[in-house]
Formats: structure tokens, C-alpha cells, sequence
């Protein structure tokens, strides 16, 4: 099996910034991507950014320039850089993986609430 761990939601006003990680452990195989999605009250989660093994990404239009993806893929770890929040921005972020033959895995979700 494999386990997520994510870490560094919070509260933060409007225009700051916060840092979201995720760790894989366990069988993990091989990594296809990895990333995050978002899911607000009342609405559907949406991918937010997303993270190639060779690196390749790609982001919602709505955080392009605000937020960036980044991983160590020797600590099978994601990070999600999140500046210039906005209350939009709320939701609960959840960490997936993408293994190769093995589909999607998934994290518990952590908290974001941007304040205005």
C-alpha cells in the first residue's frame, strides 16, 4: 500500500503566502506524477498543479503565476508554494499520486482558508 502525508495548510490573510508537502512511503513503485487538487465548499474538486517524474507541469489557469509545484523525487515528495493568496484560494487541498500500472492514490486533505 501506499501512504500520503500532507502537511502546512492553515488560516493566512489575503497576499500571503503558505507552503503545502506531501510525502509517499510504502510500495510505491514507480511514480508517474504527482500533484494536488482542491475541493471547495459546494463545488468539485479541481486539479490545481500537477508534477511529471521528469518534472513537467502543469497548473490551473486560475494560480498560474501565484503557486508552484516542485518535487524530490528521492524523497518521493511534493511541495506546493502558494503565494499571493486569495479567499478563492480556500478549500481543502488534497495530495495524489500517480503510480505506473497502479492508478491514483490519494492524501487525507489539509485545510487552506484565505481570509480577506
Amino acid at each position: 500500500q501506499v501512504s500520503l502525508v500532507e502537511s502546512g495548510g492553515g488560516l493566512v490573510q489575503a497576499g500571503g503566502s503558505l507552503r503545502l508537502s506531501c510525502a509517499a512511503s510504502g510500495s510505491i513503485g514507480s511514480i508517474k506524477s504527482m500533484g494536488w487538487y482542491r475541493q471547495a465548499p459546494g463545488k468539485q474538486r479541481e486539479l490545481v498543479a500537477r508534477i511529471t517524474s521528469s518534472g513537467i507541469t502543469n497548473y490551473a489557469d486560475s494560480v498560474k503565476g501565484r503557486f508552484t509545484i516542485s518535487r524530490d523525487n528521492a524523497k518521493n515528495t511534493v511541495y506546493l508554494q502558494m503565494n499571493s493568496l486569495k479567499p478563492e484560494d480556500t478549500a481543502v487541498y488534497f495530495c495524489f499520486v500517480d503510480v505506473l500500472f497502479r492508478g491514483d492514490y490519494w492524501g487525507q486533505g489539509t485545510q487552506v482558508t484565505v481570509s480577506s
